[in-house]
């Protein structure tokens, strides 16, 4: 079964639980993650979420910068920043 067979096939329930062992760094059964499982099993976590379009504010990593009042902490990562070059002479 190849990566994506996999994904299309995965439970929820099984998404629940390769989410935790990532968070936590060991199998249900208590046996740690190698770094290779660790990084295989978050790429299947991200691309689980993709395939089933999860809001954004349920993904892995989302940070919420919404303060109390609605507006947002610092700025936006992703927005286009304009670059000013001054020229000395």
């Amino acid at each position: 079964m190849n990566f994506e067979k996999m994904i299309e096939a995965m439970t929820p329930e099984v998404y629940e639980s390769l989410k935790r062992s990532v968070e936590l760094g060991k199998w249900p059964n208590g046996e740690r993650l190698s770094q290779e499982q660790r990084e295989t099993s978050l790429r299947a976590v991200i691309a689980y979420e993709h395939a089933r379009d999860m809001p954004q504010d349920k993904r892995v990593g989302f940070i919420d910068r919404t303060k109390a009042d609605g507006s947002q902490h610092g700025s936006d990562p992703l927005a286009a920043e304009t670059l000013k070059i001054l020229n000395e002479h």
